[in-house]
């Protein structure tokens, strides 16, 4: 490292303080030569992150703001090459880089794994961003162009083409034209709407840049343990080397946003629907919007989090309790906000019938002054309270970058002394909120929100508008096509082809060579002691360590107890639960099991405890909490429960498993409110083409048993149907059945719990657990953990049998999948050379995203490999034609594999920091590192230098033995005799396809997506409701059709 002298720096220290409520220290510091600030926050852990924020303030929807965060990618000025900095990022043991536009700011991105990488990139990642190529072949590739065929293409055109007519997105850019006024750039479309994209020009972006990217306004954030000297010499030498081509530092500069005009507050209230494309009609939603306080105003702006919490923070709050609990109008009642000088407040209610939302934005306001007319719940507001400051200290230990969001709200919307950002070194104003007195609250909820004007938007969804669209699109190409003429098109098309071979130039090997790969010992992996107690100790044999003397000094209980210590100040317990004994027919209720166990009322000692006091009293005593399959805790075919808790509450967390587990009553009412809940919740699942090539390749790849499989949209939809029915008219046999999962989820034998803590502060670590097992029997042995392998169908065991296509009306382009067999064993052999090759071959700017994405074939494609299915994969995400994504990918694959293309070096270099990133990603905090080391110890049953051996035996890999494993293996998925495809597509491009996939040997089947449906056995009742339900949906489904004619595949990894 330098020694750089910090007082010789143009960097200047504003402020320095810790916070004190966790482990955290911040610098601020601001440059004398040209304005740029920085912000330090030094904490402990292995990766290092970095988030470069300008303020962008536009007042037109061209999309400049987007396009620009795209082309700075493009290359710099030393650095003049296309994916020059993707590259780098995989020699710098990072993830590539990344970057978003949001309406008030752009933010470009970076983590490393370790200091030394993060050093090197940083110096030419903040070149592209202030001195950016911007060249117009650029522009014309990423921006917007018109294709040989009279198309309009374009990187940034067809991300917002896919955008635009979202539900979301029209909903949001109405509710903004309503909230603010002309002149204000929070008004503004950023992304661009196509038809200003079509028409920008690449000037428009340069005089965009030249003046908001200046070094003035921009701060970079950067987390992690820092080289301070070495940060400060990194951005002098930086700052030295840009001076002569930015705008001089001593021109007046207007601060975005704060400079500008003010938006005013709203004066009165509108009300509006949006129609957006949909072909099934049943279901919209409402967003309602305010203008809250001043992200400035700390007390007020935190008053108001706790406000949103009290209101609509669980199922128990006010707002949802009654429209989604009792009621049942909506399937969720979700709020937001975004920082600014006039905070957007917004409540979101998902899933309303379309023919209500008028009736149900009315009851949203009822509920609302209904609460503000009587005295509010003071005790339930000081939970809010005590949670928040929970949650937030939580957050600190959970997620590595907590602090980035403040930060860089305070850089955009603070003061330049730094005083704002103080806030964030105490919890203290808590102190001052808990001394409000009722009416302080409830004439705040009056001021900001029940009684304020505000903006509602009725999105509802309209198949006419859906064909409509289409139509018009149609048309406007058409004319596009006549305007150009042949000859234009032609012109086009030559001009486009420039372009690419301009920006495709090959980076030259002595560029990126210059760039040394760290040094593995640079990056400091965070270290945890492990324990074991019951049957646990039986597993293996017990560590020899501080830690496993204090559990053995502790009374034993007959559970699987495994402990991981870490320094901490909350207790993290992961209940895994086998889910070997669950009979197969009542498999699929897993669904409604999991979707209530935390809102069922319990009987507790003899007494009934409603659901929303069960709801109360575990957001008083929890940090957080949630139920799902193991996947997290490499067993993704059991269940896994989670609860985090204060040191001191270790005791309340072992009683809230004994209620939850077996004391929850299974009350009809609860039962058919989340039945209802997860049924209205499906036709929105139903309409992303993503998520259904999940679920269909589920239905097909894994066998009814898998849980996956039973809790699957497409069993889900016909099943809860049968249910609904049936909770009406039997109720009594639906409870039995939850019983009846019950009793053979909650046995001794089919726990294995994971306490993540600083063990040290527990005072009886194994011994409280006998509050769980004492009337239990606890004498059978343990069951043995379910792979997901043992519940493939026999498709997915002898794959090269099934290729199927889904038209999906809902969708505008394809998506693929194609899978073969692969390794199965975390010790295979082959697998070190498998896991160069994919990362070869799926590195940011490789082989694969060249060949695809850089042709426009499609927005992603990837190889996987899953260890816990034993299956290999290609995935194409969002294409225009999976089949032509598909052939391009087996093109460059099977040309590596013959030699007839040659392994790039210093990519291969760049492959295994890739692999060493994913092993680092698995512990980014300490208690991710605990997680993993479980996962590694009880599930995985590796030994404790795995990683290590792993990456030694990955170095090592020669390009004979990638050749070898690409023909071996990867090839496969192209072979039609050991390899399935399943495709979900736009119907109209079902049958180019169809016939793309048959030239290659595949025998494609088109067919419809409710056809992938099962019911589990359970039929529907002769001339019930749910047979007249079902009957009317296919109906739907079968006139759509005609009218088009004119981690769910997580594995145990």
């Amino acid at each position: 490292m330098g020694s750089h002298d910090e007082d010789a720096s143009h960097f200047r220290k504003l402020q320095s303080f810790d916070a004190d409520y966790c482990q955290a220290h911040f610098t601020q510091y601001e440059s004398m030569k040209t304005g740029m600030r920085l912000v330090v926050v030094d904490q402990k852990g292995p990766k290092v992150y970095g988030q470069f924020v300008l303020a962008t303030e536009i007042h037109d929807d061209s999309g400049a703001p987007h396009t620009l965060e795209h082309l700075v990618f493009m290359g710099s000025r030393s650095y003049h090459y296309k994916g020059l900095l993707d590259k780098l990022a995989t020699r710098m043991y990072a993830d590539g880089t990344n970057a978003w536009t949001a309406t008030d700011h752009t933010a470009y991105t970076v983590e490393t794994a370790g200091w030394e990488g993060f050093a090197q990139i940083l110096p030419v990642y903040l070149e592209h961003i202030v001195l950016p190529t911007l060249t117009d072949a650029g522009c014309l590739t990423e921006v917007h162009h018109i294709d040989g065929t009279g198309q309009d293409a374009g990187v940034v055109y067809s991300e917002m083409q896919g955008r635009e007519n979202d539900a979301g997105e029209l909903m949001s850019l109405r509710s903004k034209r309503l909230l603010y006024p002309e002149g204000s750039g929070f008004r503004s479309e950023t992304g661009g709407l196509l038809e200003r994209l079509r028409v920008l020009s690449a000037n428009r972006i340069r005089e965009f840049h030249k003046v908001m990217y200046q070094p003035k306004n921009l701060c970079l954030v950067v987390t992690g343990e820092i080289d301070h000297k070495n940060l400060l010499q990194i951005l002098d030498s930086f700052e030295n080397s840009i001076i002569g081509d930015i705008p001089s530092p001593e021109i007046p500069f207007q601060r975005p946003w704060i400079d500008s005009t003010k938006t005013p507050m709203l004066h009165r209230s509108a009300l509006e629907q949006v129609q957006f494309p949909e072909e099934d009609e049943e279901y919209g939603q409402i967003t309602i919007s305010f203008l809250g306080p001043s992200c400035n105003d700390t007390l007020n702006s935190i008053a108001m989090s706790v406000v949103l919490e009290y209101l609509a923070g669980s199922s128990a709050s006010i707002l949802d309790n009654t429209l989604v609990e009792r009621e049942q109008v909506a399937s969720g009642v979700f709020y937001g906000t975004a920082p600014r000088p006039s905070t957007e407040i917004e409540f979101s209610l998902s899933s309303v019938e379309t023919g209500k939302l008028g009736q149900v934005e009315k009851r949203f306001f009822e509920v609302l002054r209904e609460a503000t007319s009587r005295e509010l719940d003071m005790s339930y507001m000081r939970d809010c309270i005590a949670r928040q400051i929970r949650r937030t200290k939580w957050q600190t230990e959970s997620s590595p970058n907590s602090f980035s969001e403040a930060i860089i709200y305070d850089f955009l919307f603070g003061n330049r002394d730094g005083s704002n950002l103080l806030d964030i070194r105490s919890l203290k104003i808590y102190d001052k909120l808990s001394e409000w007195k009722e009416i302080e609250w409830r004439d705040f909820i009056k001021k900001w929100l029940s009684d304020a004007p505000h903006v509602s938007i009725l999105g509802a969804p309209s198949a006419d508008l859906s064909e409509k669209l289409k139509t018009e699109e149609k048309a406007r190409i058409e004319k596009q096509k006549e305007r150009l003429g042949e000859e234009g098109l032609k012109e086009r098309e030559s001009a486009l082809e420039k372009a690419k071979t301009e920006n495709d130039r090959p980076i030259p090997s002595e560029l990126l060579g210059q760039f040394k790969v760290p040094s593995v010992d640079s990056i400091r992996f965070v270290d945890t002691t492990a324990a074991k107690a019951g049957s646990a100790s039986r597993h293996k044999q017990n560590p020899d360590n501080i830690i496993q003397k204090i559990v053995d000094a502790d009374d034993n209980v007959p559970l699987f107890l495994h402990f991981e210590n870490i320094a901490s100040n909350f207790i993290r317990i992961r209940f895994i639960i086998a889910t070997k004994h669950i009979p197969l027919e009542i498999r699929p209720l897993l669904a409604i099991y999991l979707e209530s166990f935390f809102t069922l009322p319990i009987n507790r000692d003899g007494t009934r405890v409603e659901f929303e006091q069960v709801v109360t009293e575990l957001e008083r005593d929890t940090a957080s909490y949630n139920i799902g399959d193991g996947g997290k805790v490499g067993v993704a075919e059991e269940l896994r429960i989670t609860l985090q808790v204060e040191s001191d509450n270790y005791e309340i967390a072992v009683k809230w498993f004994r209620d939850l587990l077996w004391h929850s009553i299974f009350d009809v009412e609860r039962l058919v409110a989340v039945t209802n809940r997860l049924l209205a919740d499906i036709p929105d699942a139903k309409r992303s083409g993503d998520e259904m090539l999940s679920a269909v390749q589920a239905m097909n790849h894994l066998a009814p048993e898998s849980v996956l499989r039973a809790q699957c949209t497409l069993v889900k939809a016909l099943y809860l149907k049968h249910i609904r029915y049936r909770l009406k008219t039997e109720p009594e046999t639906i409870v039995k059945q939850m019983e009846t999962l019950r009793s053979c989820l909650c046995k001794p034998e089919n726990f294995r719990i994971l306490v993540v803590a600083d063990i040290e502060k527990l005072p009886k670590p194994v011994s409280t657990w006998k509050l769980l097992t004492s009337n239990l029997d606890t004498s059978k042995p343990l069951t043995p953990l379910t792979k997901r392998l043992d519940r493939l169908s026999d498709a997915a065991k002898h794959p090269g049998k099934l290729a199927f296509i889904v038209p999906m009306p809902t969708v505008d382009s394809s998506y693929a999948y194609c899978v073969t067999r692969g390794p199965t064993s975390y010790n295979e052999p082959v697998l070190p050379a498998l896991m160069v090759a994919i990362a070869y071959l799926s590195a940011l700017e490789g082989p694969l995203w060249v060949a695809v994405r850089g042709t426009g074939l499609a927005y992603g494609t990837k190889i996987g490999h899953n260890i816990g299915t034993g299956m290999l994969s290609l995935e194409v995400y969002r294409s225009p034609d999976a089949y032509k994504a598909f052939e391009a990918s087996k093109t460059v694959i099977q040309k590596h594999a013959s030699g007839e293309r040659e392994f790039d070096p210093l990519m291969l270099e760049g492959a295994i920091s890739t692999i060493v990133l994913a092993f680092v990603e698995d512990q980014q905090t300490p208690d991710e590192a605990a997680q993993s080391d479980f996962v590694r110890d009880v599930v995985r049953g590796l030994p404790s230098d795995y990683n290590t051996a792993m990456l030694r035996k990955v170095r090592e890999v020669t390009v004979e033995e990638i050749r070898k494993v690409l023909n071996e293996l990867v090839c496969n998925l192209f072979s039609p005799d050991i390899a399935d495809v399943f495709v979900t597509c736009a119907p109209g491009l079902a049958e180019a396809i169809k016939g793309g996939f048959e030239s290659q040997g595949f025998k494609p089947e088109v067919r419809d997506l409710n056809s992938f449906q099962d019911d589990y056995g359970l039929k529907a009742a002769e001339g019930g409701a749910d047979a007249a339900d079902e009957q009317e949906e296919d109906d739907e489904l079968e006139h759509d059709h005609e009218d088009d004619d004119g981690d769910e595949s997580d594995g145990d990894e």
